[in-house]
Formats: C-alpha cells, structure tokens, sequence
C-alpha cells in the first residue's frame, strides 16, 4: 500500500499498561509504516519508547509521580488536540479515548474521526441523559470501530449505528519471547500445587471479590497459590479481604509489570472475573501461553475469545462457588482439559497480528479519502 502525505492524529490521553494501551502501541506502529504524517497525543511520556520512531509523540508533562485523574489528562490532552489541528486542513482524527469529548471538538472545528470503543456500553451507559448524548453523538464518526461480535450487537442496538468489528491484534512472538525471562520468585516454585493467576487493574471491574471468595473455597481443598499483577484504586480493598481471611501465604500482589508473561508462564490455570469487558486481550494471552482460561460470562468478548466454553470454562457474574467448582474440577482432572487448551490455542488465528492491523489501515485510509 502507498504511504499518505494527510496528517493523523491518534488520541490517548491516559495511558496505564493495560490491554487497551497494548491495542494502541500494536495499531500505532503499524499505522506508521503506511502514513508519513502520524501523531500520537497522550498525558505523559511514561509509554513513549514502545512506539516506533516515526510516530511523532505529543506529550503534556514529562513522566510524573504526581497522580492525576483521567479528565485531567483529558483536558489537558485536548487542548493539546485542539492546537494540533488549529489551521491544518489535512488533519484526521483516531481516537482511543474520550471519545465524546474528541467528537464534539471535531464537529466545532470540522474534523472528521474514527473512533474505538473498548468496553461494553453494559459498563458505562447506565445514565438516561448520558446515553441520550451518546445516541446522538455516536452517528457522526465515520466509523465507531468495535472489538466483538457481542459488542457490535450491543451498541449498534443501543445507540442505531452501524460500527465496524475488528478483532484485537496479538502478538504472539512477543508474548512467548517474554514468558521466557527468568523470574525470580519462590512464591511460585511449590511443587503439586495448583499456580493460579489474574491480570488486571485493581478497580470494582474487575471483581476481585468474587476471585478472592472462590479462591478461599479451593485453598480449604487443595494446595494452591494465587497471583494477583495489577495497580487501581481497590488495592487496599483486596489486602484487607487478603488478611481478614488469612490468605497472606497463599495470595501474592505484584504491582504493575511490563512483563506479566514470565509470571504466567509458570502458572497452571488464568482466571477472569470481570463484571463486563469488551474482548480482553489477557485471556488471548493467557490462551497463546498454553494456559487453560475459566472466566466470567460477561458482556462482551469472554464468552465469544472461549466459544461459549468451547475453549475454557465459564460461570455467571459474581458466582463465586460455581467458579470454586470450576478450579477444583480443572485441578482433579487436568488431563480431560488438554484438548481444550490445544483448541484454545489453535483458535487464536481470528485475532493475527498482520490481518487485524491491516482492517485497521483499511478504516483509517477510507477516513483519509474523504
């Protein structure tokens, strides 16, 4: 494909490591390699030598230890938008976040956009007025890009557009090449017991709860440890669980990591317990590592990555003995489960690194034409 002289701009204003970001440095980077004139707007620089050289980064601050909320670096980064595209005529619009915000910008200074919706409207559309803006404001992108099968369905119902699926893209060279790094860490090392592990941000999402009451059934059962890498806001919330109930040996928080895969690689079993999603790029990792995946049946992308529990296990939201039940049925017959984690594995073809990227410089070169 031939390169384009138009100006990008990829907004993203608050990056924090998880699977989103992923999604952004994996679609920036390829992005690059098609257009010469590509900027990335985020708050601070703390992500910048994940991206190629040839995307040119607009920060706010230099990398800060100084917490700030989202809607700060919102602000901040949009103003930032706003000198960006002041007087350039060429200038179009991607954006990962703030999607609302970035829309009525574009529409006061003319812009067009794409935009991509990372979680399920489930999660965050429960406000009569908020959803009644978000139906209006939601037809003026050229595309609203979505990232299930189940998402689309949602939304489009919900709001009456028509947005584009696209499958996340993973890297499953990056990934294996990582888990291979030596880990340090006698937590881990027990032998005959079962290594359980959760990657996610630390926030009423994710439910950790809900793990945490299961774990503490199967830890009365079997010899078990469960890791916990993450960072938010619920952190306190999860020790205080962890100590009320005596957990302290048995679970281990590991603040956030670059690397969460060498942690992986030496677990049996990744755990999900999220109250809703949009297609968690965890569970795909989990599943290129070999691992077998129990998780929630959340809207969206859990039931649909697993094939409706083709793939790996399933429990409704918040039921923490019917996960419990799941575990101890994994640990008592592992070898029953050995197909499934071959299929899982082989089913990761749908979300390709080169396919999925390239039906994103698809949308975005449609959005240049116009």
């Amino acid at each position: 494909m031939e390169t384009l002289k138009k100006k990008l701009i990829i907004f993203m204003p608050s990056m924090e490591g998880g699977g989103v970001e992923k999604n952004t440095i994996l679609i920036t980077n390829y992005l690059a390699n098609y257009i010469n004139d590509i900027e990335f707007i985020t708050f601070d620089n703390k992500f910048n030598k994940y991206f190629d050289k040839k995307v040119r980064i607009i920060n706010h601050v230099a990398n800060s230890r100084i917490k700030r909320s989202k809607y700060y670096k919102y602000l901040m980064c949009l103003i930032l938008l706003v000198r960006s595209l002041t007087g350039n005529k060429k200038a179009y619009i991607f954006a990962f976040q703030a999607n609302i915000y970035c829309i009525i910008l574009s529409i006061i200074l003319g812009k067009k956009l794409i935009t991509r919706s990372n979680s399920s409207p489930s999660g965050w559309n429960k406000n009569i007025i908020k959803n009644f803006i978000f139906k209006i404001l939601l037809k003026y992108p050229t595309r609203v890009i979505v990232n299930s099968k189940a998402f689309k369905r949602e939304i489009d119902k919900k709001f009456n557009i028509d947005s584009k699926m696209i499958y996340n893209p993973l890297n499953k060279k990056e990934i294996l090449a990582k888990s291979k790094e030596k880990l340090n860490d006698n937590f881990l090392k027990y032998k005959n017991s079962l290594k359980i592990i959760n990657i996610s941000r630390f926030t009423s999402q994710k439910d950790h709860v809900t793990l945490l009451k299961a774990f503490k059934l199967v830890n009365k059962k079997i010899l078990s440890k469960l890791i916990l890498i993450g960072y938010g806001s619920n952190k306190n919330k999860i020790i205080d669980f962890i100590k009320k109930n005596k957990l302290q040996n048995n679970v281990k928080i590991v603040n956030f990591t670059f690397n969460p895969f060498k942690y992986m690689a030496k677990c049996d079993l990744f755990i999900l317990t999220s109250i809703y999603e949009g297609l968690p790029n965890v569970i795909l990792e989990s599943m290129a590592l070999k691992k077998y995946v129990i998780s929630s049946k959340c809207p969206t992308g859990p039931s649909e990555i697993l094939k409706g529990g083709k793939y790996g296990g399933l429990f409704p939201i918040k039921n923490y003995k019917k996960l419990s039940a799941l575990i101890i049925d994994y640990f008592k017959n592992k070898r029953k489960y050995k197909k499934k984690i071959i299929d899982a594995y082989n089913s990761l073809k749908r979300f390709d690194q080169e396919n999925n990227c390239k039906l994103y410089l698809i949308e975005i070169l449609k959005l240049m034409k116009t």
